[in-house]
């Protein structure tokens, strides 16, 4: 190549992402998004709202309400807590407790959980408006978008490289959403875009501690701070995410550019959610899936078996495979102490399960050494196959892949209803469940949220 061509290679300008999202967020009407959108947005709320009362109860929660909330004051619903906070406090704590159980919702696309950050941002902020039920969920619909499409143009290089891609693209997402929450413009977006993405961090070096959560909080604050320093007139680089030196070039090897919407035809980031009914990292359930169906089939457990060899995406070994877990949070990210539960018949949707005693147990301890680790590089990254090795001389197998988005929303709403109950009920009571449960089925029809926060507060 010439030094000519050189000189227009490096002076060619990147597609205009930062704008190109700005403009999309501000611009898209609602009647553009179509109603499985809509209807698939009430299932993430759900299933978000329940994985956050419950969450209440974990003691990072705990600590970073009295740390921040003070006595209380403000307008902002700290879920099942009875008080109220400002609003970025609000957005932080509850943002970090819709994580604490990691148990909340996952898209392939972001490499994390969307909804932890951008909910609790735009739950906050509509409750200090006063905006309505249907305006909430157009503008958390946004939110998930720009989160998500941004998570794919990283794809896994950003993610590789030690990044929690839910505290990096969730503060974009809810910058986005509550810009279009508050009406902002495209320039004024792709002011708050820019400040979100000098504050998009989070490092998976914390998996498997207080910190991990934490992420999920600081997205919700600092994309809601973006967007309400934004409307203010706070300024930003219009290229911050694409541009040299910016969020691209710094934290996303192999960045691949693109429209925030490439196809009109292409379902929504809110429809390709994906959930979880192991209450663990994301990507130990088709193993847990594997060995479920193994025992039910042919009705063993864990003293049947000699050995089980878990094969998956070798890229996981740095995400869920602490090899000797001490904590119950801990377990959460040990594979191996995972499937050695899971051939006892532990129940991994239980939030009991994870604690520090099951993680200490000489038995589980023992078991998880049989438990045996074959990563490989061509392979789905939610897809597993599980082979057991039993004593008697059999070997048997199966396999499972989680990322395969649910195709009945009914039977995904009872499924998920069920879980909500089974969260919140404990906490809140069955009747405030109950509301709680109805007012989300039936939110585009609420003048504001301030009724369903009652319920959940």
């Amino acid at each position: 190549m010439s030094v000519a061509e050189q000189c227009d290679q490096l002076n060619q300008a990147p597609f205009p992402v930062t704008a190109d999202a700005a403009e999309w967020t501000a611009s898209v009407r609602a009647e553009d998004i179509p109603a499985s959108a809509y209807e698939r947005a009430k299932h993430v709320l759900l299933d978000s709202i329940g994985c956050t009362v419950a969450g209440h109860a974990e003691p990072l929660a705990a600590i970073l309400r009295d740390e921040l909330l003070d006595g209380g004051g403000g307008l902002c619903t700290v879920f099942a807590d009875g008080t109220h906070a400002r609003l970025l406090d609000a957005a932080l704590v509850n943002g970090a407790t819709a994580h604490a159980l990691d148990y909340d919702d996952v898209n392939r696309k972001l490499h994390g959980h969307p909804t932890a950050c951008i909910a609790p941002a735009v739950l906050a902020l509509a409750e200090v408006l006063g905006t309505s039920g249907q305006d909430l969920l157009t503008s958390f619909i946004v939110g998930t978008e720009v989160a998500c499409s941004l998570g794919e143009m990283c794809d896994e290089g950003h993610y590789e490289a030690g990044f929690h891609a839910t505290g990096t693209m969730g503060t974009f997402g809810a910058a986005a959403a509550c810009a279009r929450l508050m009406g902002l413009d495209a320039v004024a977006t792709a002011n708050a875009l820019g400040i979100a993405a000098s504050q998009a961090s989070g490092l998976k070096a914390n998996f498997g501690t207080m910190t991990k959560p934490f992420h999920a909080g600081k997205a919700a604050m600092n994309g809601l701070l973006a967007a309400r320093l934004a409307a203010r007139g706070f300024t930003a680089s219009s290229e911050a995410i694409e541009g040299a030196h910016g969020f691209s070039q710094a934290t996303a090897p192999g960045f691949n550019a693109a429209a925030i919407r490439g196809s009109d035809d292409a379902p929504y980031a809110v429809e390709d959610m994906l959930y979880k009914y192991h209450a663990a990292c994301f990507l130990t359930h088709s193993s847990l899936n594997a060995i479920r169906r193994l025992r039910d089939e042919h009705d063993i457990g864990l003293d049947d078996v000699e050995t089980a060899k878990l094969k998956f995406r070798e890229t996981h070994l740095s995400v869920c495979c602490i090899p000797e877990p001490a904590t119950g949070l801990e377990i959460k990210f040990s594979i191996n102490h995972l499937a050695a539960m899971g051939l006892d018949g532990a129940d991994t949707g239980a939030l009991e399960t994870y604690s520090d005693a099951n993680a200490t147990d000489p038995r589980y301890v023992e078991a998880r050494k049989r438990m045996l680790l074959d990563p490989v590089q061509e392979m789905d990254r939610s897809a597993a196959v599980v082979t057991l090795q039993l004593k008697d001389g059999r070997t048997l197998a199966a396999e499972d892949n989680v990322g395969v988005p649910a195709a009945d929303t009914e039977e995904q709403w009872r499924r998920l209803s069920e879980k909500f109950a089974s969260l919140a009920t404990p906490v809140i009571g069955a009747e405030r469940t109950a509301e709680a449960i109805a007012r989300i089925d039936a939110l585009e029809k609420e003048a504001n949220v301030s009724a369903l926060m009652k319920a959940v507060g």
